[in-house]
């Protein structure tokens, strides 16, 4: 079957979850109070927190108060969410295989994030 361009929801789905399961277990065990979900795009309000420049996509979001922020008063808040951008990914990927390895990217790149790593140190990384 060719692709074409468009992947049902629920495949997507189970693959950030999939993406999520194969992080190692230290991290998995740290991330509490983390909701992770899947939209078809971001908000404007999600564009202008990431300071998205014009002709960018976002492909996915950290919302939150990062672990190397959080002081001993940090509780009795809402969950950090991660966000992973259906529509986006897909106009940027062209099979099915590109789109499982940018769920990938996105899902390791966003939980850096929830552990403290800016966009540069994960430059300096190599993502």
């Amino acid at each position: 079957m060719g692709y074409n361009g468009i992947m049902e929801r629920e495949r997507f789905e189970e693959l950030v979850e999939r993406a999520i399961g194969s992080l190692p277990q230290e991290f998995l065990d740290r991330l509490d109070n983390v909701e992770i979900m899947v939209e078809d795009y971001p908000t404007p309000t999600q564009m202008r927190k990431a300071e998205v420049k014009a002709g960018h996509m976002l492909l996915g979001i950290y919302e939150g108060v990062p672990r190397t922020r959080r002081s001993t008063h940090y509780g009795m808040v809402l969950p950090d969410k991660i966000t992973v951008f259906k529509k986006p990914i897909e106009a940027k990927c062209r099979t099915d295989e590109e789109i499982t390895a940018e769920i990938e990217r996105v899902v390791r790149h966003e939980i850096a994030h929830h552990f403290g790593l800016d966009d540069a140190r994960l430059d300096e990384l190599g993502r």
